[in-house]
């Protein structure tokens, strides 16, 4: 655990590119801790630079990067000068695997480095990358590419991250690393191994050893920051202890699965993660999941946290990556008291409690889900399972039924499925054109309390900044009367 004062302040990191870099600088720039998302991050690349690299920030950053040759090739490759088309599909690349496509692996350095660089430019606040557990099989390359951009944090939650802090260890010494890998309906353990080793990339030798991030897992238990502080492979540096209102993954509750009248999971006080106890072990920690207010920082201090990390206030601030049009829905629901976010336990193929906000024209609509073709083409949702043969393969639940039968699924378990992954990439204005001209819907996603956006509605309007958020979080922003520091 290092002695790094951080700040009060977490910016969570949302979706696929609703946490994008310009979200991140302008919290980190207000003295915060800024957080882009990594999930998908390579793809999220790929389609920037298809749309033409608007304002040229992609290959700004990619020829920062300590691969010149690699960031050449893929800006040669997939660079559109005049962006796509009307109506062209964005390219489609191999899905990741345990021997992954060297442009994928590629992608992924690239595009953590660059999120991160462009989050960090020409600013001295500090910036972390927030990854899924879940999504195994990218994650050591980004961590890679972030790392060489110099990002100060990572945080990870939706699964036990025990082996990361071991791998940031290895990888500030441009070492080979391995991870096992969770496969189903395998004998004994069950697992496979990821190997990512830097110097199959390296264009010239490593010239320093690299800074070696805080890393803050994102745990709903006491239980469980007890048992990383006990044997996770490195130094842990604090935690991120996320309660059931929190958006996006939700931890499934302990013991039997009830539900409410509308069919969410219920929550009970056993749920509750102990804070005295997390207290109690002498780490930093921030409380998220409702406390997304002034009163709610204050009530975190009260309990010994340093802060809270805030998720849904910055998702709909100016600089979020969430398209404006889809803001604008969300502050009608708002303003009209028709705001709704359910708790869907069966919306994310990862099996974990998933929340979604319904809004107008997106996934959550019974219409527009029913009409999707059920297609997995993005896949980073995928389970890996081992067949009869002993080989692994990978199946979707929220993908075409039969293929998933006829990988070893239930055909139950593909019921109400969401396409998770093409529908966050939607929100943030990403969408697949699919065969025959079918547009992916988005898939809008909040905590539990909405209705904490409503201060900054009724003084700044539909349109408040990063640092109006901040300034509202710490005080120095009066939103009652009126005067504000903006």
């Amino acid at each position: 655990m290092t002695d790094r004062k951080w700040p009060a302040i977490i910016q969570g990191g949302m979706g696929i590119a609703v946490s994008h870099w310009p979200l991140a600088r302008a919290v980190s720039s207000a003295g915060q801790l800024g957080v882009v998302s990594g999930t998908a991050i390579d793809m999220v690349l790929l389609r920037r630079l298809q749309d033409g690299d608007p304002g040229g920030h992609m290959r700004r950053a990619l020829k920062a990067s300590p691969w010149p040759q690699m960031a050449a090739d893929v800006i040669e490759r997939f660079f559109q000068p005049h962006g796509r088309k009307a109506n062209q599909p964005y390219a489609r690349i191999p899905l990741w695997t345990l021997s992954p496509n060297r442009w994928r692996t590629s992608l992924a350095m690239l595009g953590g480095f660059a999120e991160v660089w462009l989050a960090k430019a020409g600013q001295a606040g500090t910036v972390g990358i927030n990854l899924l557990t879940k999504v195994e099989l990218p994650n050591l390359p980004i961590l890679y590419g972030a790392m060489q951009a110099g990002v100060d944090a990572v945080l990870m939650g939706a699964g036990i991250p025990r082996e990361i802090p071991g791998v940031l260890d290895r990888l500030a010494e441009h070492e080979e690393v391995a991870m096992r890998y969770t496969v189903s309906d395998a004998p004994s353990a069950g697992n496979s191994v990821i190997r990512f080793n830097p110097a199959d990339y390296a264009e010239s030798a490593p010239s320093s050893r690299l800074h070696r991030p805080g890393f803050f897992p994102i745990i709903s238990a006491a239980t469980l920051a007890v048992m990383l502080i006990k044997k996770a492979t490195g130094a842990v540096d604090g935690f991120i202890v996320e309660g059931a209102r929190a958006g996006g993954h939700n931890a499934p509750p302990r013991g039997v699965m009830e539900y409410d009248a509308i069919g969410q999971p219920v929550y009970h006080p056993r749920d509750t993660a102990n804070v005295t106890a997390i207290a109690k072990l002498g780490y930093p920690f921030w409380l998220a999941g409702g406390f997304g207010s002034r009163s709610g920082l204050r009530s975190a201090w009260e309990q010994g946290a340093n802060g809270i990390q805030v998720g849904t206030l910055f998702a709909y601030c100016e600089e979020s990556g969430l398209i404006p049009e889809l803001r604008q829905r969300v502050f009608s629901t708002l303003e009209d008291g028709t705001a709704s976010v359910y708790t869907d336990p069966l919306a994310s193929p990862t099996g974990f409690p998933f929340k979604v906000v319904s809004v107008p024209g997106t996934l959550s609509e019974k219409n527009i889900y029913h009409n999707r073709p059920r297609i997995c083409d993005l896949g980073y949702l995928r389970e890996s399972y081992q067949d009869s043969r002993g080989h692994i393969q990978q199946r979707c639940a929220a993908g075409p039924m039969d293929d998933y039968i006829a990988h070893g699924g239930k055909l139950e378990d593909t019921y109400r499925r969401l396409c998770l992954c093409n529908g966050l990439m939607s929100a943030s204005g990403y969408a697949q054109i699919q065969h025959g001209g079918y547009v992916e819907p988005p898939v809008v996603t909040s905590g539990d309390a909405l209705e904490e956006l409503l201060p900054l509605l009724e003084r700044f309007g539909q349109r408040f900044s990063a640092r109006n958020v901040v300034d509202y979080l710490l005080g120095t922003t009066d939103l009652e009367s009126g005067a504000a520091d903006s």
